[in-house]
C-alpha cells in the first residue's frame, strides 16, 4: 500500500501530528506545498480550522489533487476550539471526485494559551495508532 502525509499548519501543532501519522505508517510528513509525485492508495491530510474554515491554501491543494493519483483522503488535524474539519475538507475532495475515509483523527490543539501543550504526547500516540489502524498494521 502506498502512502503519503501531507498537512499545513500555522502553529506547528499539525506538523506534529503529520509527523506521529507518518512515522507510523513509514513515511515522510511534508506540507501541502510539496505536489505529490507518485500515485498513493491513502492520502493522510493535517489541517485544521483557521477563522471558521480550512485554509485556503488547504482548499486549493485538494483542489489540485487528480483523482488517478489518490485512493483516498484520510483527514487528521488538532483545532482550539473548533471541532473536525471533515465537512469542509470532504466538500472539497467530492468536487474532485477523490473518496473520503469515513474515520478521521482530531484531537485538541494549543492556541493562544487555550488547550496548552496540546497535542501532548498521548495525543502523537493516538495518532500514530490510527494510522497504523487506516493501513492495516494496527
Amino acid at each position: 500500500m502506498k502512502v503519503a502525509v501531507r498537512y499545513y499548519t500555522k502553529t506547528g501543532n499539525t506538523k506534529r501530528l503529520a509527523e506521529a501519522v507518518a512515522g507510523a505508517v513509514g513515511v515522510r510528513a511534508l506540507p501541502i506545498d510539496q505536489p505529490l509525485t507518485e500515485k498513493v492508495d491513502v492520502l493522510f491530510l493535517g489541517n485544521s480550522y483557521y477563522a471558521f474554515s480550512i485554509d485556503p491554501a488547504v482548499r486549493d491543494f485538494v483542489k489540485g489533487l487528480k483523482k488517478e493519483m489518490v485512493g483516498k483522503i484520510v483527514n487528521f488535524g488538532s483545532a482550539a476550539m473548533l471541532n473536525s474539519t471533515y465537512k469542509k475538507v470532504k466538500a472539497e475532495a467530492d468536487r474532485v471526485g477523490i473518496p473520503m475515509d469515513e474515520r478521521e483523527f482530531h484531537c485538541k490543539g494549543e492556541f493562544k494559551g487555550i488547550h496548552k501543550g496540546k497535542p501532548d504526547e498521548s495525543d502523537l500516540k493516538d495518532a500514530a495508532a490510527f494510522a497504523r489502524k487506516i493501513v492495516g498494521q494496527g
